[in-house]
């Protein structure tokens, strides 16, 4: 028996306007993953084995867990089919925001915005960004390095602000790239865990002490409310260790949930705080051997 958890994330299967690739790569991609891990692993539910893991009790062998992000229409008309016919768990984060229709993914709209954008290039924030193509994607990623870093209601004026000057061509056609609250339902129907991924996505640790706790107490509210099924877990909106804060860990004890994990690479073991765990995110468009060896090789080699 072992002491030790590793949890997987994926956000999208399929390219998006962030997260571009192939057709079908991200399907064959996280097929494979996931046939892989099923040979190479024991795969565990997630809430469970962190409980056990907190309580000090022991694991099974080579325990992984297996996490998606942000409600992707994909997790459920791919991921889902993929870990039925493997019999594998699997929890969901979900953003009753975004599943309400009440936020965008603004990642998405922004990556759209310079993709489709009509202006060769625009002036913000004291910089000139060309628009389109190769230059286009590194225009945008500095731009969204830029708007993560403020809080969410001045991130959505800077949103509109760039868009009005990118001017893109046609709809960034957002709402079909994400579930609603019918999908969501889908899943929990099917027998997967939902956890909160906050209730807008925003990066909490840029927000209030009192704004954290009211995201995340309506955010859990919400998904049992509507689902119908306990949450006790929560993801960190872009989870790196910068996007959280002590007033997050507080807020996220004070609303219910009896695990919290980022988005930075370690393995969970007895010690770990609960409201810090680590994961280690993948892309399915990448071979698995890649990913493997390029970001959680070196670090779990002796787990798997």
């Amino acid at each position: 028996m072992g002491n030790r958890l590793v949890v997987l994330a994926w956000h999208n299967v399929e390219g998006t306007w962030c997260y571009p690739s192939r057709p079908g790569t991200g399907a064959r991609g996280l097929a494979h993953q996931l046939a892989s891990l099923a040979r190479l692993a024991t795969i565990v539910p997630l809430q469970p084995a962190l409980d056990a893991l907190k309580a000090g009790e022991p694991l099974p062998p080579r325990s992984v867990a297996l996490t998606f992000d942000d409600g992707y229409q994909d997790s459920l008309d791919i991921a889902a089919p993929i870990l039925e016919e493997l019999d594998l768990p699997a929890t969901f984060f979900l953003v009753p925001g975004l599943l309400s229709r009440d936020v965008r993914p603004w990642w998405e709209v922004l990556a759209w915005g310079f993709a489709q954008a009509r202006a060769p290039a625009v002036r913000w924030d004291g910089r000139t960004l060309r628009t389109g193509g190769q230059a286009g994607r590194h225009s945008y990623r500095w731009a969204a390095e830029r708007v993560k870093a403020v809080d969410r209601v001045t991130r959505e004026s800077w949103i509109d602000e760039l868009l009005s000057l990118l001017e893109p061509e046609g709809r960034a056609d957002d709402e079909r790239l994400f579930l609603d609250w019918e999908g969501a339902r889908a899943l929990a129907r099917r027998g997967f865990a939902v956890g909160s991924h906050s209730m807008y996505h925003a990066l909490l640790s840029r927000e209030t002490s009192e704004e954290q706790l009211r995201d995340l107490a309506n955010s859990r509210q919400q998904l049992e409310c509507e689902l119908g099924v306990p949450v006790g877990l929560l993801a960190y909106p872009n989870g790196t260790r910068l996007d959280y804060n002590g007033s997050t860990l507080h807020a996220a004890a004070q609303a219910g949930h009896t695990h919290a994990l980022g988005a930075h690479a370690g393995l969970n073991l007895p010690s770990t705080p609960p409201y810090e765990r680590p994961r280690f995110v993948l892309e399915p468009d990448r071979g698995f051997s890649e990913t493997l060896l390029r970001r959680i090789f070196s670090r779990i080699a002796h787990v798997l």
